[in-house]
């Protein structure tokens, strides 16, 4: 299970944050299965394992975070045979998973009551989070009009869309990343989901900066939505992460080279509000 999901994180087949963070935990059940001699040993399988998970991706701020804190958990604590030492990295690795889950039903329930019947709202990637509160919108009875960018190059948005296709409460409609401008003077909100919140800076796909700039310019406000594990402090240094060039085009490139950034980050001096499960942030 740990190499298919390291597998799954570096080809992207996981795409939200929440969801990379908790499949990464799961992963390291399969230690569970594994005999060992000693606690000391299975300490060390836990380290080499949980370093491999972080490796598919490191800048993913929660991923780190939460595989730290399960690590350190099964380290610190005062264990005396291999049996107390899974016993401990199963309640860590469960109380981890209930705490991300949790949060994101609060962040998303709560962002929800800022869409109101009638609004366009416009989104961007496919942030668990965000489609979780566009989810609790309709289910409120809510109806909007839904922009979705597709998100190249890995056309995250084009699973969103389909995601509300048959949703009676809303009207979708998918644009390439370069209408954002055109459409943004019709939305009412742009809601996206976030990787992490660093001091001021904002780090979500890339694509996101631009957007929270021509928001910000046309006085349409911006909400982040995304648990409140993701506003990160020390022990993190963000590295950007660039993917393969053949994503952006499979033709030969001659004289010129492909820069396929992940992320960006965006100032939070762009942004109207972040809300997480535990309130609402204003800027």
């Amino acid at each position: 299970m740990i190499d298919e999901t390291v597998r799954e994180i570096t080809e992207m087949q996981t795409r939200s944050a929440s969801h990379v963070t908790v499949r990464a935990a799961e992963a390291l059940l399969e230690l569970l299965d594994r005999e060992y001699r000693s606690t000391e040993e299975f300490q060390r399988d836990l380290e080499r394992n949980s370093r491999v998970l972080k490796g598919a991706n490191r800048s993913h701020a929660p991923l780190n975070t939460t595989q730290r804190r399960i690590v350190a958990a099964v380290m610190d604590s005062d264990l005396e045979t291999v049996a107390d030492a899974k016993a401990e990295l199963e309640r860590v690795v469960d109380e981890v998973i209930t705490e991300v889950e949790e949060s994101k039903e609060g962040a998303a329930s709560r962002a929800a009551s800022l869409i109101e019947d009638g609004d366009t709202v416009l989104t961007h990637s496919n942030s668990s989070t965000a489609t979780r509160t566009l989810e609790y919108a309709s289910d409120a009875g809510t109806t909007f009009t839904l922009y979705v960018t597709e998100t190249r190059p890995n056309f995250f948005g084009r699973v969103t869309a389909r995601q509300f296709a048959d949703d009676e409460n809303v009207d979708v409609r998918l644009i390439v990343d370069s209408a954002v401008g055109t459409v943004l003077p019709d939305c009412d909100r742009v809601l996206v989901g976030m990787n992490c919140l660093i001091g001021d800076e904002v780090y979500n796909r890339v694509g996101t900066y631009p957007i929270a700039a021509t928001a910000a310019d046309l006085g349409v406000p911006m909400t982040i939505v995304g648990s409140s594990s993701k506003f990160i402090g020390d022990g993190f240094e963000f590295q950007q992460t660039y993917r393969s060039g053949s994503e952006v085009m499979l033709e030969p490139t001659e004289g010129f080279d492909i820069e396929n950034p992940l992320y960006d980050r965006t100032p939070t001096r762009l942004l109207d509000q972040v809300v997480t499960e535990d309130g609402v942030i204003q800027f």
